[in-house]
This record gives structure tokens, sequence and C-alpha cells, in this order.
């Protein structure tokens, strides 16, 4: 019978080691693939209210199924990569599938395309979510772990405000013409696939075949820890009140904002994400992780209450400042934590079921807070999302009363 557990904390080098070459690599196909992905998102709500005339829940629908897609995709190429042991062969199938979809966006004329669209574009998402994330922990060293993603996410995150800034520029250059703006898109996108398939370097396969079963049982997943399914639990109540970023761009348009600097919001935001995701990654190194998240959910109760009330461009400014912290307070660390709490071999089983729960409720979320919009306005929207946010702060209140770790049952022999 094959044991397996998390890697221990206290099995860290002395000296700090440098972030390998493979992570800096990978963080740099997220950069070039977000440059793409928020060129067009910033755009996409705009083209569908103005130029395709849906209605906000409309938009809602669209975005909650698009990431929910994305989210629960990443369960099945997760556990998938625990079988194969081949992580990189399924991120560059998920990064080559997401590239091939861009020129559907500048081609859309109605909106079943662009839900077309959407959904294969974030299906190549899910694909490369959960391995990448596994790949990431294959890659990092224990001790330097936190900065690891953080640094992949704060490289990401680089590419999701140069990704609206390039919208801003287009839109300027093409007279405000969205659709020639969206086939800029298509450029970094596949510059994106060419580093992943000569940049990154996969480590030799820790032979899973032997500890995990194909398909992967219930029961398996179960015996992952107790500490990973508490964290699941409260991310899922904190995915309800972070819905899609959609929202931010129509609320910036609601305060009168020009179209063609609309996209200025996710700039602000993305900027500050950027800022913050990878000095608190180094942080969440040096002290317990799961002690940045009230600070980090606070932060988006702070953001809500402000774009509720947000009646022009510096309340909006910092609204998604606040969400920016929010963001580089929470997306990495939680990532952090999910290799924490689960064994090398369930690595991307774990990962994808978190995102599978996270997907369902960015779904939810989603179709909630257009509907609060069309039926109550913005407000009700955003003051919707702080009274969950406050609940998932009472559940990371209860996660830090308890120890950090369980030991994970032994799997069942293959």
């Amino acid at each position: 019978m094959n044991s397996l557990s998390p890697e221990p904390a206290s099995a860290q080098p002395k000296s700090r080691q440098k972030i390998p070459g493979s992570i800096w690599a990978l963080g740099m196909v997220s950069l070039f693939m977000d440059v793409s992905s928020e060129l067009i998102h910033s755009l996409l709500p705009l083209f569908m209210t103005t130029v395709l005339g849906v209605t906000m829940t409309s938009v809602g629908v669209v975005e909650g199924i698009a990431e929910a897609t994305a989210l629960v995709t990443k369960v099945f190429s997760g556990t998938l990569s625990d079988y194969l042991g081949k992580r990189k062969l399924l991120t560059l199938i998920g990064y080559g599938g997401a590239a091939l979809t861009k020129p559907l966006f500048p081609l859309a004329n109605s909106l079943g395309l662009v839900v077309a669209a959407r959904f294969i574009d974030r299906i190549g998402k899910g694909i490369r979510g959960a391995p990448r994330d596994a790949l990431i922990g294959d890659l990092a060293p224990p001790e330097i772990r936190g900065a690891c993603f953080g640094l992949r996410q704060s490289l990401d995150t680089v590419g999701a405000f140069v990704g609206p800034l390039l919208a801003i520029f287009f839109m300027w250059l093409f007279a405000s013409n969205i659709r020639s703006a969206l086939w800029i898109a298509v450029i970094p996108a596949f510059i994106s696939v060419a580093l992943l398939a000569w940049g990154v370097q996969e480590p030799p396969s820790k032979n899973p075949k032997k500890g995990v079963r194909s398909p992967i049982r219930l029961e398996e997943i179960r015996r992952i820890g107790s500490a990973y399914w508490q964290l699941v639990g409260v991310s899922a109540v904190l995915t309800l009140a972070r819905f899609s970023e959609a929202f931010l761009i129509l609320k910036a348009q609601s305060t009168g904002m020009r179209l063609a600097l609309v996209p200025t919001v996710m700039v602000v935001m993305n900027i500050v994400y950027s800022l913050s995701a990878y000095p608190v990654g180094i942080l969440s190194d040096r002290m317990e992780r799961k002690n940045l998240l009230p600070a980090g959910i606070g932060f988006l109760i702070a953001a809500d209450g402000v774009l509720a009330i947000a009646n022009n461009f510096w309340l909006l400014a910092l609204g998604v400042s606040l969400w920016g912290l929010h963001l580089g307070f929470t997306q990495g660390v939680f990532a952090t934590m999910v290799t924490d709490t689960t064994p090398a071999q369930l690595r991307g089983t774990a990962y994808g079921v978190y995102n599978l729960v996270c997907g369902l409720a960015m779904l939810l979320a989603s179709v909630v807070a257009g509907a609060l919009w069309d039926g109550f306005g913005a407000a009700a929207t955003f003051l919707t999302g702080a009274v969950f946010a406050a609940l998932s702060l009472a559940g990371v209140v209860v996660l830090n009363r308890r120890k950090t770790g369980t030991e994970p049952a032994p799997l069942s022999p293959s």
C-alpha cells in the first residue's frame, strides 16, 4: 500500500533557492496569453451590449458559463495529468486550443457565436489550468513555493493590464472599431504557445500510476485530507462574492466614461493585482499563509462598498484598486495552499476538484449578479457581493482556529 502525504514545510533547505527557469517561462506564457485574453475581455462586454444589444443578465450568463466551463474542465485535465504524468503536454494542448479560438471573437455577428467562442476558449483554459498549477507545484522548491506561485500570478497579471492598455490604444487607433481591435489579440496568443513549447522543461515523473487509478475513485479524492476540503469550502463561498469582472467594465460604462477609455478599469485593477501578488507570495513563505486571507477578503468587502456608490472615475478607481488588492492577497495564496495540503501524486486532481467547486460558484455568482443588476441596479449587485464576502470571512476565522495540515489517508494500491 502506498501512503501519500503533503510535503512537510519543515523539509525546507536553509539557504533560499532561486526560482527555477521553467517557472519564469510559465509566467511569461501566462503573461502573453493574458495580454490576448484580457484585450478581448475588456472589450467583449461592450461588444455584447453596444454592438449585439444584449441585456446585463445575458452578459452574466455568458460570463458565468464561460468561467464555469474553464474551472469545471480543470477537474478532468488535472486527474489526467496525475495519471499520465504529462502535465506539460496537457498544458500545451490547453494553451494551443485557446489560441486557435481568438479569431472567432472579431468574426462574431451574433450572441450565439460569442457564446461558442467563449465556451471553446474557456475549455482551453480549463485543460491547461490544473496541469499548469500542478506543474508549478512539482517544479517549486518547498521553501519558496509561495514565491513561485506569486511570481507566476504577478506575470500573469502584468498581461492582464497590458491587454486592456492595448485595447485602449487600438480602440483609439481604429476610431472605436471594436472588431478591428479584437484582431490584435491573435498575435500574443500564438507567442504564448511558442514560449511554452520551447521554454518549459517538465521534471521527471514520480510514476503516479503506482498510487492513482484512472479514472480516479471518489474515495481516493476524499482521502486527500480535511485541511484541503476546508480550504475548498472557504474559497467557494468567496467565489460567490467575486462574480465576473465583466461587471467592473459595465460599472465603468454606467458612470459615463468614454467607450474607448472603459478598459482603464481593468488596467488599474490589474496593476494593483500584479504589484501585490508576488510580494504577498514571498510573505506567505515567511508566515502562516491562511493568516493573509482575512486581509484579502476585507479588501473585497471594501471594494464592493465603494463600487456600490461610485459615480465618478476616482471612486471607481478606488473600488477596482481594492478589488485588485483582494486578488493579490488571495489567489496565489489559495493556489499555494492547495499544494501545501495535497500529496504530489494527486496534485492535478486536487486543483481540478478545487476549480470545479469554484467554477460552479462562479456560474451562480455571475448569473445572480446580472439578474440583480437588471432588476435593482448596480448597487444591489455589489452589496450582495459584500454580504457573501463577509460570510467567507467567517469561514476563514474557523479555518484559522484549526490545525494547518492533516495527513491524507493512504491511497488504494493500483
